[in-house]
């Protein structure tokens, strides 16, 4: 009580104030506990950027600054060029100069065509100055500077072949990039998921019903490779395509049959099925160590299959560099089996 007398009329007021706006922001429905955020709180959150490019940063960023960003921060996931390596599926290729003035991306309707790019999709340029801002690069997410996220965003639209090598993207003049766009007008808003005027037909089609009688047959194999060719060219689930880190089918054995559906999974589809190959390469280094190294490492060891399969459920660092392994949801038997395969060599 001695010291509450002793505090100045001053500081007393300020302290009444305090209180009281502390307890103003207590929200009603939980009274006591937490407070209302604070506008640079909000701020920090709140850097989404909408086609219409609300929320668009005022800045700018050359080409040459993004190539330089690029080849330091992006290239070893997705390749120099915007190609890909084995990790992540292209971000560039796909796309025509017709394509630019149009809008529409023709191979988008070409079967034939061994993958889809992001600039054959992406119908906004605000998704991708957006979500190269928001989330990139993958180990430092939020790290990059304005300058740098306009240039890596010019860069890319460079390597489509959307603007010239010594643009200068900004906050000015981006709309006008936003025309020219390969996949500009490949988007429709027919499906009214947002209930605007402006977006066309305003009632979502909710009245779908599921399929009780006269429903479609059981889709039937209608061909398959012969077992003499399955492995001419080795092994498909092994390889990468010509765009990207797209992955083939199995063909290490011979071709399933019905009696044989139940047969097991081979440990390199079941790693491709799981997406471990997203971080580890066969042969190669990716984000985390290739196969081959954690082969060689834990070969000699007794207890190989028991420790690698328990690594693999439970995650870690440390053993192979600071980058973190998060824990894999996967079952125990499909953990044996990749683990089983490590420690014998990677025999096929």
């Amino acid at each position: 009580m001695s010291s509450f007398r002793k505090l100045t009329p001053a500081l007393l007021l300020a302290s009444m104030l305090l209180a009281a706006g502390a307890a103003g922001a207590q929200t009603s429905a939980y009274p006591g506990i937490g407070r209302a955020a604070m506008p640079k709180e909000i701020a920090a959150w709140d850097i989404d950027v909408r086609p219409d490019f609300k929320g668009l940063p005022k800045g700018s960023g050359s080409v040459a600054k993004g190539m330089q960003v690029w080849e330091s921060q992006c290239a070893s996931c997705h390749g120099i060029f915007g190609e890909s390596n084995e990790v992540f599926a292209p971000i560039v290729g796909g796309t025509t100069q017709d394509d630019v003035k149009t809008g529409r991306v023709a191979r988008l309707n070409d079967a034939a065509f061994p993958g889809r790019t992001t600039l054959m999709k992406v119908s906004t340029v605000s998704t991708l100055w957006d979500y190269i801002n928001r989330a990139m690069p993958w180990t430092q997410p939020k790290s990059l500077s304005i300058e740098e996220v306009y240039g890596v965003t010019a860069y890319i639209l460079n390597l489509g072949g959307v603007v010239p090598d010594d643009f200068i993207l900004s906050d000015g003049n981006i709309a006008n990039v936003q025309k020219l766009l390969p996949n500009r007008h490949g988007t429709t808003t027919a499906h009214a998921l947002w209930p605007d005027a402006r977006m066309g037909r305003r009632r979502p089609d909710v009245m779908a019903a599921a399929c009780m009688k006269d429903c479609a047959g059981e889709a039937k194999l209608a061909s398959f490779l012969p077992d003499f060719a399955r492995d001419a060219h080795g092994n498909l689930a092994e390889q990468n395509r010509a765009v990207g880190a797209q992955r083939g089918t199995d063909t290490g054995g011979p071709a399933p049959r019905a009696a044989a559906a139940a047969a097991p999974v081979s440990a390199v589809a079941l790693a491709q099925k799981l997406s471990c190959v997203a971080c580890h390469g066969l042969e190669n280094k990716l984000v985390g160590p290739s196969f081959r190294e954690v082969s060689k490492k834990y070969a000699g060891r007794a207890d190989a299959v028991d420790y690698i399969a328990g690594k693999i459920k439970a995650g870690g660092s440390g053993a192979w560099g600071e980058m973190a392994m998060p824990p894999q949801a996967l079952s125990e038997a499909d953990a044996r089996t990749i683990a089983q395969w490590l420690a014998g060599g990677m025999k096929k």
